[in-house]
């Protein structure tokens, strides 16, 4: 932690458990729209931390599909919002988080829209432990490009570099290093890793 003002958490896959829940999400707003089974669950886990409607852009270009990215996001958030009890932090994160809380600025930089990040923080009770949480509502370019890291940062009114990021997933990470900040790798549940 040396040399280190502030402290941005990704949210899914990182703070709280629920990326089983987005990719069962995923395909119930995919199979509603008559795509069932084009979205395989290691793709959508190396995809993690993009804006959905980037994902429904590239899936449409992949499979030759017309889907309405607007509609399937708006679905996609339905399905998950109705599984936010299903949920869990992912606790080593969230006891750091607890830890650091009054003793340097902290927030959430995520790939997910304004009220499915404050919905998930809010169920989980994490909500007060951020000073700031910007989504890709908040930015004009999704991960993996910087933006999403360095609004954290100006927010927090602390230099990038002096920035520590926790992610999950690959386009995250490669977002937070852009930015020029530290990166700790959260790994996957080791529930996931047995499977």
């Amino acid at each position: 932690m040396d040399g280190v003002e502030a402290v941005i958490f990704d949210c899914d896959g990182t703070l709280v458990n629920s990326m089983p829940a987005h990719f069962a999400a995923w395909c119930e707003a995919l199979a509603y729209y008559g795509a069932a089974n084009v979205f395989q669950e290691d793709v959508f886990y190396a995809m993690g931390g993009r804006p959905t409607t980037d994902i429904v852009v590239e899936l449409n270009d992949e499979y030759g599909l017309k889907l309405d990215p607007e509609a399937v996001a708006m679905k996609k958030r339905e399905a998950f919002l109705g599984q936010l009890h299903t949920l869990d932090g992912i606790d080593e994160v969230v006891a750091l988080a607890r830890s650091l809380r009054g003793k340097l600025p902290m927030a959430v930089a995520t790939g997910g829209t304004r009220l499915v990040i404050e919905k998930t923080l809010q169920a989980l009770e994490l909500s007060d432990l951020f000073d700031e949480v910007v989504t890709a509502d908040d930015v004009r370019v999704g991960k993996p490009a910087p933006d999403i890291y360095l609004k954290a940062a100006e927010l927090l009114g602390v230099a990038p570099g002096k920035c520590l990021a926790f992610e999950d997933a690959p386009a995250g990470i490669m977002a937070a290093q852009r930015a020029g900040m530290q990166v700790i790798a959260v790994p996957a549940p080791l529930e996931l890793l047995k499977g």
